[in-house]
């Protein structure tokens, strides 16, 4: 089942010289349990077709459906709720609380939520623990690297159970080491708790842990690689 669907999503903005398309007639699909890269170079259109899929922002046209639900039928309060309870995000900038614990930012989504039950804290536990947090739960991101701080957001993305999974370059502030073994993490929840997952990333070598490849350049999508060998290729190269 697709988690995500879009149908010839376009965004357009008007500037001095003219009408810029900074995404031009996109359609793609992500499937519960998949787990893709979206990557391209500067200016291709991955973080404004991220924040169209985020629902953050609205397409001058175009449909993006997320489970089976289009966004554009929806008003501004419906936007906000299907932001809260059916989408997860990670971004370069982690955006932890820093008065909260690691425990306490994870469940943060549950209580905006209205589910921070005694079922669901086990949970945020249980979700940190399975990370490598476990001896990590009540210290605070000062108190932690970057990478172990990556990775509370992870949980933190993960712990309402949405239905789709967003990460904008989650990696670009790691070292190499860190870098894998956060999106290594990632992937396999993605694919354990059949969520749909999708990483812009200019770090090709982290696409090694994805299901495919979409590859964007001035707005369009242009290449979709799914075979493994074509991946491998593409992650082997450098920046």
């Amino acid at each position: 089942m697709n988690a995500l669907e879009t149908k010839s999503v376009i965004k357009t903005y008007q500037s001095d010289s003219g009408v810029i398309s900074a995404v031009d007639d996109v359609s793609l699909n992500v499937a519960s349990g998949e787990f893709v890269a979206l990557v391209g170079p500067s200016g291709s259109g991955k973080t404004t077709m991220l924040s169209i899929l985020a629902a953050l922002l609205k397409p001058t046209s175009g449909q993006v459906l997320i489970d089976g639900v289009d966004l554009s039928s929806l008003d501004d309060f419906q936007r906000v709720n299907m932001r809260r309870e059916k989408i997860g995000f990670t971004f370069q900038a982690n955006n932890l609380v820093p008065y909260l614990s690691a425990v306490e930012n994870v469940e943060l989504m549950l209580r905006l939520n209205n589910k921070l039950d005694k079922a669901g804290k086990l949970r945020a536990r249980e979700l940190l623990a399975r990370l490598g947090l476990g001896e990590r739960l009540n210290n605070y991101p000062g108190q932690m690297s970057g990478g172990q701080q990556q990775r509370v957001a992870i949980a933190r993305a993960l712990i309402h159970n949405p239905s789709l999974v967003l990460a904008d370059e989650p990696t670009a502030s790691l070292d190499t080491e860190r870098a894998y073994q956060v999106v290594e993490t990632f992937a396999s929840l993605i694919h354990e708790q059949n969520r749909a997952g999708i990483m812009v990333t200019h770090d090709l070598r982290m696409c090694e842990f994805v299901d495919r490849v979409l590859i964007m350049e001035d707005g369009k999508l242009t290449k979709i690689l799914k075979d493994r060998a074509d991946i491998r290729k593409l992650s082997s190269a450098r920046n």
